[in-house]
């Protein structure tokens, strides 16, 4: 019954789109500046539904001397448009670039209003995830996020990057400096972690959360966990998550001590031959400080399923 109630609302869905509907505005979300000239709209923590539309990231606004830059506009044409509203009260100067820091689609599908409202706007991204969107992977996301808000995001399309950057690559922008870090799979292939050199702020995209644990179905925990490592090299003062609130490196090192005890634990467990299922207890033991965060429960387990088949994949 389940499956066919989901094939009912995607056909209805379905044909939404194809008339031309279209979801409700976005309501409003408050701009917390974090830095001189740099602000960042704090999502909702939960998964996308009916109730926040499909918002629950961390987009980020930064005013240059050249024009307004945009990091991870958002899920929706709706999210963008929100975020743009926002950018009218800061500045009257058009947006010149976005970058994103990712491929899952709830960063950035935001990218169509800035490109309707700003088609000069050059929009940066991994290589890999301008490969996978060009493969179906946004079209993937606009369909899952109109099933999940229950047609909340109606009449968004897919607009991808179109300037691929890498590790290593900087971007000048008026009078700020944008660098790319890119350390291999972690989140996902795509990751690109943007460093705002002059007032040493970094927006991590998902290589780190804060108040709910992540998924890395896509990624690597290893990987993850190098990431938190090598960005706090940075020293950079300010670190932006892909979800939660801003802080200091204390938010970098949070993430990077759940990941690096998971799979610590696992591979200490896993020679004294205890299966994955029952790592699970003593590993929780050890992260009660995260018990309360979003999605605690349901990802502490597989992530440890996953670090056992990268242990197991080791041994062998």
């Amino acid at each position: 019954m389940k499956h066919l109630f989901t094939g009912i609302v995607l056909c209805l869905l379905s044909a939404g789109a194809l008339a031309g509907e279209r979801g409700p505005a976005l309501p409003d979300y408050p701009a917390d500046k974090i830095a001189d000239n740099i602000y960042v709209i704090h999502g909702p923590l939960q998964y996308p539904d009916p109730a926040n539309q499909g918002f629950m990231n961390n987009p980020g606004i930064v005013l240059t001397d050249a024009g307004v830059v945009l990091l991870d506009p958002g899920s929706s044409v709706q999210s963008g448009e929100m975020v743009l509203r926002t950018v009218r009260k800061l500045s009257d100067k058009p947006v010149v670039a976005v970058f994103n820091s990712h491929v899952h689609g709830d960063h950035w599908l935001g990218n169509q209003a800035v490109r309707t409202a700003f088609p000069d706007a050059k929009i940066y991204g991994h290589p890999n995830m301008i490969r996978l969107v060009a493969d179906g992977e946004g079209d993937s996301w606009v369909e899952r996020m109109a099933t999940l808000t229950e047609g909340k995001t109606l009449g968004t399309r897919v607009v991808g990057p179109d300037q691929a950057v890498d590790h290593g690559d900087e971007i000048r922008v008026g009078n700020l400096t944008f660098r790319m870090h890119h350390y291999g799979k972690a989140h996902t292939t795509t990751d690109i972690m943007v460093e705002i050199v002059e007032p040493g702020v970094v927006f991590t995209g998902d290589i780190v959360f804060n108040g709910r644990i992540p998924r890395i179905d896509d990624g690597d925990i290893v990987g993850n966990i190098n990431s938190c490592t090598e960005i706090l090299k940075t020293g950079a003062g300010v670190y932006v998550p892909g979800h939660g609130q801003t802080g200091d490196e204390s938010v970098v090192r949070t993430m990077h001590t759940y990941l690096d005890t998971v799979y610590s634990s696992v591979k200490t467990l896993f020679e004294d031959d205890l299966s994955d299922f029952e790592m699970k207890e003593p590993i929780s033991a050890k992260l009660q400080a995260y018990a309360d965060w979003e999605d605690y429960d349901v990802q502490l387990g597989k992530h440890i399923s996953f670090s056992y088949l990268k242990v197991e994949g080791e041994a062998f």
